[in-house]
């Protein structure tokens, strides 16, 4: 049966359906040896030979669905043309090729989702999903009240505003205020973009939330795998929400308290 290509890419754990569309038309992709530049094409992998940069493209073995704590200093990517270090060497013991779900930018640590099951992926990254990502974000100096507000009700990127977010403090510090900030949008570099729109200065940046993944007992450069039923659950419709009118107390117990500033790992922004 003949499929999409950028599909059977996806299904085969080699990238997301957008990053195999990325690659069809950089011409990376052949059929039967031939090249194909066109995101319609189509091929059967019973009967045709499909290969991404010349390796050949197969159905992943097993599904795998895994969950990193990502330290700063490490690329969302699989490969880095300037030599940094990516997410993948985090899984030396992993013989899958997996990839990122979404990306975290390469001084943005936390909670980041790997997997070799494209149709998961895009899913999990489609808009109508909306799975809530809740940052704890470090800022320089401290916060007003009216930034917050801002934050909440929407700023503008790109010459559209974002969608309402929750927005509130956590840490009232000397010099530097926590804020946590839970989005369900999944716009390039956004909770940092939102801050800069409101005259914060993000000194550190941390997810520590995916709907209603967290990484409790997970050190900074460790993973483990979701289970089948994890994994599934974010896709069900409002599983991955939490309230906004949950107690601070709870809130605060489920994810986590922010890192002491006294104990920060990896490299920090110095945006």
């Amino acid at each position: 049966m003949q499929e999409r290509l950028q599909k059977l890419i996806s299904q085969a754990g080699i990238a997301s359906r957008r990053a195999a569309e990325e690659m069809i038309l950089a011409g990376r992709v052949t059929v039967n040896g031939l090249v194909v530049t066109e995101l319609g094409s189509k091929a059967d992998p019973t009967v045709d030979s499909i290969a991404v940069d010349g390796r050949p493209v197969k159905p992943a073995s097993q599904h795998l669905y895994i969950l990193l704590n990502k330290p700063a200093g490490f690329m969302t990517t699989l490969d880095d043309p300037e030599g940094r270090q990516v997410v993948t060497d985090l899984l030396p013991e992993i013989k899958e090729r997996v990839y990122p779900v979404g990306r975290l930018d390469y001084n943005t640590e936390g909670l980041l989702l790997l997997t070799n099951d494209g149709d998961w992926a895009n899913k999990l990254m489609h808009p109508r999903h909306e799975i809530e990502k809740e940052y704890h974000v470090r800022v320089r100096g401290k916060v007003h009240q009216s930034q917050i507000d801002q934050l909440k009700n929407g700023v503008d990127l790109d010459g559209r505003p974002t969608a309402p977010a929750q927005v509130r403090l956590i840490k009232d510090g000397e010099q530097n205020d926590w804020l946590s900030i839970t989005i369900h949008e999944g716009r390039n570099r956004q909770v940092r973009r939102m801050c800069e729109a409101v005259s914060l200065s993000v000194v550190r940046l941390k997810r520590v939330r995916y709907g209603a993944l967290e990484m409790r007992g997970l050190k900074p450069g460790q993973h483990r795998l979701l289970t089948e039923a994890e994994a599934r659950a974010l896709l069900t419709p409002g599983a991955g929400l939490r309230s906004a009118e949950a107690p601070r107390e709870k809130r605060a117990r489920n994810a986590g308290q922010p890192p002491r500033e006294t104990r920060g790992r990896g490299k920090k922004p110095t945006t």
